[in-house]
This record gives C-alpha cells, structure tokens and sequence, in this order.
C-alpha cells in the first residue's frame, strides 16, 4: 500500500503509517449508522396544555430540529478530515539520495628511493606500453615496484592509500585518499634519489605513524556524530625497502615498538640480494623483527615475481573492507498538516462570529425600525 501511494502522490513521498487512510469513509459510516444526538427541551410550559391540544386537535409529539451545515462548511470539514488522516499516516518527504561510504582500511605505502633502487636486477613479467617496458626485460628495482603497486592499488577497493617515499630524510608524498587514480598518478612521479642516496627506514616508519594518528584526529573532527560501537578504521603500512638503515633519528626497531603500541601493523618487503654488503645491504632480522612487533609479516623478493606474489599475500592478509550504502534523507510533514487544520478552523470561528454579529445587528436595526414606526 505504500507503494500506490507514493506512486499516487510522486516518487518523492513515502508514507510510515499507510493503513491511517482506511479511516477515510469512517465519518460516511457514522453518518448512515448512527443517529443523530437529540436532547428532550419542554419548550412551552402552561397549566391548560391539555386542554389546547384537545381543542386544536391536534396530538402532542416529540419533535427535533437540526442544523445543516453550509456547502462551504461542508468542505472545510471534508478538508480537515483528509488533512488529518493524512497527518496520521505520517507522510515524509524523500530526499535525493545519497551514498556513505565506509572505508574498512588506511593503508600507507613506504617506498625506499635511495640510490640502489636503480639497480637493474629485476625482469618484468608483464608488457607495460606506457613505460616502454616489454615482458622479459631487466627492469630497475624501482621500476618493478611500481608494476607491482600499480596492481595492488587496483585490488584495493574501498581502502584509502597513502605514499611515504624515504631517502635521505621521509617525506609525505600522498595523504590518505580514497581517489586511486590519484594516488598512482603521484606514485609514478616518483624518481630513484629524488629523497637522497641513503636508507632512513626507522625515520619513515616514524612518519608513517604520525600521519596515522593525524588522520585518525581529522575523522574524529570531520564526524562529531559518529557510532563509538563502529570498530576503529584498521591501520597498515607496507615498507619496500633494498638497504639497510644509514642513521635515522629513529631507530626501525624502536619504531617497531610503538606502530604496535599504537595499532599499526608493518609488513616489511625487501629487494635484492641480502648477501651484499655495504649500504645495499639487507638487514634480514631488522626486517624480520619489524614486521613481527607490530603484527605484521616480513617477505623477500629477489626477482619479479616473488614481489608479485609478496604482496599478493599482502592482498590476503589485509583483504579489502569496504561498505557502501545509499540512503534518502527523510522529512516528515505531518505538523504542517495539522496546522493547516487549525488555521481551517480559526478562520471557520472567525467567519462565523463575524457572520453572527452581523446578523444580529441587521436585527437589532430591524427592531429600531419596527419601534420607531410603532411610535409615530
């Protein structure tokens, strides 16, 4: 029933009560099925009552009188009654509709640039045409990379991403979006030593987790109203590192230890051979212990495809959590409604006790006449 109704009324009002119009024909039922309300009135009192009606022959009988309403008062009536009814089923106006998106996790990606990120080791299993790149070509570690995160920002629907490139020193290069097309745009900007020829790991991880918590302070900020039952965003970094750390401010370990404390899981992927030496070299157990205090998994990755599949496991580990709802806000009328009875009404009372007054002095001038002519 409620369908029918709003497809009577148009798409964009929708009923809460429709079954409130099954007391539409109650006032015709009382009309046909109940009599109307009579009162016993003596209207004259005389001792020779009797004898009156004897002579007039005629036989005494209760009599009764009633008022009929005007044509225009009919109609307000009939008006009124459909306002209410219409009040009772509660009539809300439908607005556009609106989606809200919930978004199940903040993923931020890490990427080392430092100077061993150009290093050609790698052979690229997939033809890119856009990057002049063909299956079966030695490709840069940065190059593989990107392949990569280029596909795994695909699989993450829902999530919102960010980018920390690390060098020399940790930069912010993306904010936490949920635009990805963005996100790669800025990542392929991105160039081997653009941040320095050093590995700076624990000062990046460091970073990671203040831009966590500065975005989990702008969604408190940004929803005031929001459920404290819904579970708090999830909260994940993934760091590509080849190196070895070369003199952070913070070292990984120690960051290690308050990504935990404070909600954030570390996986840890690292490039390259870890038998080299120097500062290409990969510190397998900095590695290892990183991801394993904060929550997180540690992989290596020697050519192309164990990078793929590296954070194809990621993919697993972090599926997507993604939520989207379309609603139409809502707004009830039905105290216009009733308003719009009672100025029917006061404008009925007032119509009335201005057509009384009018009356009664169109009698009362009467009256004046009729004696004044009496006198003469």
């Amino acid at each position: 029933m409620m369908t029918i109704f709003s497809a009577w009324l148009g798409a964009s009002i929708e009923f809460v009560h429709p079954y409130s119009f099954l007391l539409l024909p109650l006032p015709l039922l009382v009309y046909w099925f109940i009599p109307a309300y009579r009162t016993k009135k003596t209207a004259i009192k005389i001792p020779f009552f009797d004898t009156l009606m004897a002579v007039l022959g005629e036989t005494p009988n209760q009599g009764a009188s009633q008022l009929t309403p005007s044509w225009w008062q009919r109609v307000s009536l009939i008006i009124s009654w459909l306002l209410v009814i219409t009040a009772l089923a509660k009539p809300m106006i439908l607005g556009k509709p609106q989606v809200r998106e919930q978004f199940g996790r903040d993923v931020m990606v890490v990427v080392d640039l430092s100077g061993s990120m150009a290093e050609t080791d790698f052979v690229a299993t997939q033809d890119n045409p856009e990057k002049g790149i063909q299956a079966g070509q030695r490709i840069s570690r940065l190059a593989a990379a990107k392949q990569v995160l280029t596909d795994f920002a695909n699989t993450r629907q829902g999530d919102r991403l960010g980018l920390i490139l690390f060098g020399d020193a940790a930069f912010l290069q993306t904010p936490f979006t949920a635009d990805q097309q963005a996100w790669l745009d800025l990542l392929q900007q991105t160039d081997v030593a653009m941040a320095g020829q050093s590995t700076h790991l624990g000062d990046a991880i460091g970073l990671a987790i203040k831009v966590f918590d500065q975005a989990y302070i702008q969604d408190q900020d940004q929803d005031q109203d929001q459920d404290p039952s819904q579970p708090e965003r999830e909260k994940v970094a993934i760091v590509l590192t080849d190196g070895n750390d070369t003199g952070s401010f913070v070292e990984p370990i120690e960051a290690a230890k308050v990504a935990g404390a404070k909600g954030v899981r570390i996986h840890m992927v690292s490039m390259g051979d870890p038998a080299t030496v120097g500062e290409q070299a990969l510190d397998m157990n900095t590695i290892k212990r990183v991801a394993a205090l904060s929550g997180g998994q540690s992989f290596q990755a020697l050519n192309q495809s164990e990078l793929e599949q590296a954070y194809a496991t990621i993919g697993e580990l972090e599926p997507a959590l993604y939520e989207a709802t379309t609603y139409r806000p809502k707004q009830t009328i039905h105290h216009y409604l009733i308003s719009a009875v009672v100025v029917i009404y006061l404008l009925t009372f007032f119509i009335l006790t201005l057509k009384r007054r009018v009356v009664t002095k169109q009698r009362e001038r009467a009256a004046a006449t009729v004696g004044g002519s009496d006198h003469d």
